[in-house]
């Protein structure tokens, strides 16, 4: 999918802006952008995680998965509490559109392990009703499969070291799109 980065992360700040009472609409965007698409919104202040919300699967317009994940990772996010007016200007944006989910079959943990691509894979662990994913930007602090894995299965509420012929992976990549850091042009 052709899209505007700079639109996409425009479209983010003006949605979380919208919600504040900062911005008064919402940038169009381009026509590949009106495309179904999943995308992931992640808020950083300061260098460090402030929220992050997505989709996983392609279900409506990129533009209003894009305006939708950046209002839900402000404000809706479990883990912090919502965004406030004074923090916006010195929150960072950072869009990832996904690729769709491509299965990843494996004969056990070990094959799993040797099939991961790291900086490369977004992962998608399921079994039963646990679920989590990881971004590929998280290779970036958990650069070993083993340990990738290991939190990926605790994010999903399994234990670090489980494994069962019936948990499921998937991959997916991403294009990712980010502000510049504070000082950065």
């Amino acid at each position: 999918m052709d899209v505007d980065g700079e639109l996409l992360l425009a479209l983010a700040r003006a949605a979380i802006g919208l919600r504040l009472g900062l911005a008064t609409d919402l940038p169009e965007g381009t026509a590949s952008m009106q495309q179904q698409a999943a995308s992931f919104v992640t808020l950083q202040k300061q260098g460090r995680l402030r929220g992050c919300i997505g989709s996983l699967e392609a279900y409506r317009p990129l533009v209003e998965d894009v305006a939708a994940n950046a209002v839900a990772a402000a404000f809706e996010d479990p883990r912090f509490p919502p965004l406030t007016a004074e923090e916006f200007a010195d929150t960072r944006m950072e869009v990832s559109v996904l690729s769709s989910l491509q299965p990843m079959p494996v004969r056990d943990e070990q094959d799993a392990l040797a099939r991961l691509r790291p900086g490369i894979d977004g992962v998608v662990l399921r079994f039963g009703m646990n679920r989590a994913t990881f971004l590929p930007q998280v290779w970036e602090q958990l650069p070993e499969p083993a340990q990738f894995l290991a939190r990926l299965k605790v994010k999903a509420g399994l234990p670090a070291d489980f494994w069962d012929p019936d948990l499921q992976l998937h991959r997916y990549t991403v294009s990712k799109y980010c502000e510049p850091e504070s000082g950065e042009e």
